[in-house]
């Protein structure tokens, strides 16, 4: 095995998985996030102010649309992940971009593949926690409850797809050790 990927939807704790394993493998580790970042998570952090861009593309679009601009986004990030993919042996790369389409079509034999999922009721929880949900005001919860809507569709498309191509998909709404069953489940 000479790469591993890691894939998922929004929160459901890919990159503490990826860099877990990249460490136990002695592999590096890259998130597609760093490659090119899609609008953002729509809410304050301490060292963050939501731009003002990320606040009209959450509260102007549908869920639909939402998706169909992440979708996008993804596409035009394929072939610089398909070159890290291709090219950096000893990498554990994590990220939403992963999308199991082209990542499936790839079919090299040194490359495993797992999607991470989580029930909508983890997911709910930790985006409400990284958002401070509870604080927010009625406008800001608004963005975040677009962005939790989107993250439930697009994992609701991503199982799909899974289960279509035959492909490795984990169930970590318990948590537990990630790590230990993304490296039992691709192959060595």
């Amino acid at each position: 095995m000479r790469v591993v990927l890691i894939g998922g939807t929004s929160n459901v704790g890919k990159s503490t998985a990826a860099r877990q394993l990249a460490v136990r493998l002695g592999f590096a580790y890259q998130s597609t996030d760093h490659l090119a970042r899609h609008p953002g998570r729509p809410w304050r952090t301490p060292d963050r102010e939501v731009p003002p861009h990320v606040v009209e593309h959450y509260a102007t679009l549908t869920v639909d649309e939402l998706l169909d601009s992440v979708h996008a986004h993804y596409a035009r990030l394929w072939p610089r992940i398909e070159e890290l993919i291709t090219t950096h042996p000893g990498l554990v790369l994590e990220g939403s971009a992963l999308w199991p389409v082209p990542v499936s079509a790839l079919d090299l034999p040194d490359v495993a593949a797992v999607w991470l999922t989580a029930d909508e009721a983890v997911l709910r929880a930790r985006i409400h926690g990284a958002a401070g949900y509870a604080e927010l005001l009625a406008h800001e919860r608004f963005l975040v409850d677009q962005f939790l809507a989107r993250t439930v569709r697009f994992q609701e498309r991503l199982q799909e797809l899974v289960v279509e191509r035959g492909l490795t998909r984990l169930d970590v709404s318990d948590g537990g050790a990630v790590a230990d069953a993304v490296l039992a489940a691709v192959p060595r």
